[in-house]
């Protein structure tokens, strides 16, 4: 990295605090996810690659990579809350390099406890960098050093951002005033625990034993420290992968597959994948991102299980024979999963949710078409709107004559109270983020079954 007059910079941790300012930029000025910017190339807007991180984070070290992308999630986590003890010192908003800076050092200093003059130093470096704010250095140094004297008191005082209206209004409507509290709650607790499915639902036990984590009532691991995931026991040998709690529930509700020939559609990145495949399923894992199917792939190779891979849009896609079950992960507003990325509420709005429920309806129809007689359909999406769950089904229902609603199965390797009763409503699975509090929360699903017959 070059100052602005040309000589090298190595500063310990701007490498990554710029990066983090980047993805902060990509996600507020340019609309673009952190998960797309991570996977683009470095120095592209695009074409995601198969490998290591990638954007902002490319020319990182795994540690300076970790960084910036943590602080980057934790800044937009809090953002509401940022933002209202910046404007206790600006009277209006400087351009958004200065800007981002200066949310940083907050974040920093609020969150992580780093040392005012160290987060300050570095925003004014931040901001220096760009052609455009370099003359406000000065500001955000002043600024810097007031958060510095008061920031404890005004982030006391700060109030967290509410949900936007297009996520606030259906939740609020389907749940309740008190719900949507809470779900607003979980969303910005921090970052949230790490699960893991193993492989071999029998060794569970064992596996939370020599992983220190926690085994789940609905058989998930739950980690209880953070640290490097591929360096753990266990990772290396394929003998669990990550996947939260609340997703690893839809692929067991199509019950017993063994010897069945299954279809995963929209399978990337792949978690439901290996559930079936580790059950005995014949599983065709299909998606249209060829670079998330690249990620599946590997995690199939690490795991030694088993699938056919198949890159094509479903809506355009032919299978050679029916099959006997089918679980669609439906494109959805993935706001289920808002925990673990708070860049959505600020990516999304109704109009991209009703985009959204048009391409489930079609994607469902289609699905069906390819279902065995006799055979069993789950829907599922991390959605927490009813409009891209509930009423998708409702709607199916009434359109699909050879179609009914399916029971749920008993789910093996769970405990008995492993699904709550609050979990089941008119027969289908819905899961929030406020639920499980003492145990750090789950991501938001839907899941329905359907028969065919």
């Amino acid at each position: 990295m070059e100052a602005p007059g040309g000589a090298p910079e190595d500063v310990p941790g701007l490498a990554a605090r710029a990066a983090a300012a980047a993805l902060l930029a990509g996600v507020l000025d340019r609309g673009v996810s952190l998960a797309d910017q991570i996977a683009a190339p470095s120095g592209s807007s695009g074409g995601p690659r198969r490998g290591a991180a990638g954007g902002p984070l490319a020319d990182l070290d795994p540690a300076d990579r970790a960084r910036a992308q943590t602080l980057a999630t934790e800044t937009l986590r809090h953002l509401g809350r940022i933002d209202a003890v910046l404007g206790t010192f600006l009277t209006k908003l400087p351009a958004a390099p200065a800007l981002n800076a200066l949310r940083l050092a907050v974040a920093e200093t609020r969150l992580d406890g780093v040392p005012a003059h160290a987060a300050v130093d570095a925003a004014v470096r931040l901001t220096r960098k760009h052609a455009r704010a370099r003359h406000l250095a000065g500001l955000v140094n002043a600024v810097g050093r007031r958060i510095g004297e008061r920031g404890a008191e005004l982030w006391e005082a700060a109030a967290e951002a509410e949900l936007p209206a297009w996520l606030a209004d259906p939740i609020r409507d389907a749940y309740g005033e008190e719900a949507l509290t809470a779900i607003g709650a979980a969303h910005h607790a921090g970052p949230p625990p790490t699960d893991l499915t193993p492989r071999d639902p029998e060794t569970a036990a064992l596996w939370a034993e020599r992983l220190g984590a926690d085994l789940l009532p609905t058989g998930s691991l739950r980690l209880r420290a953070r640290g490097q995931i591929s360096a753990l026991p266990g990772y290396a040998t394929g003998d669990w992968w990550v996947q939260d709690a609340a997703a690893a529930l839809p692929a067991r509700l199509l019950g017993p597959v063994a010897g069945l020939r299954v279809l995963d559609l929209c399978a990337a990145p792949g978690g439901k994948t290996l559930q079936l495949a580790a059950a005995g399923a014949r599983v065709t894992a299909l998606d249209v991102s060829q670079a998330r199917l690249a990620r599946l792939s590997d995690n199939l190779a690490r795991t030694g299980l088993a699938a056919e891979v198949v890159a094509a849009d479903a809506l355009a896609w032919q299978p050679e024979a029916p099959f006997d079950a089918i679980l669609l992960d439906a494109p959805c507003s993935a706001s289920g999963t808002i925990r673990r990325h708070p860049d959505l509420p600020r990516l999304r709005g109704a109009a991209d949710v009703a985009a959204l429920t048009a391409l489930q309806s079609a994607m469902l129809a289609r699905a069906w078409e390819w279902l065995a007689p006799g055979g069993r359909l789950v829907y599922c999406t991390c959605s927490l709107l009813p409009a891209e769950g509930e009423e998708r089904v409702s709607d199916f229902l009434a359109a699909t004559p050879d179609a009914r609603p399916a029971p749920l199965p008993d789910l093996a390797g769970i405990e008995p109270g492993g699904i709550e009763p609050a979990w089941i409503t008119g027969g289908v699975l819905r899961t929030r983020p406020d639920f499980w509090p003492d145990r750090g929360g789950m991501d938001g699903f839907f899941a329905a079954g359907l028969a065919r017959g």
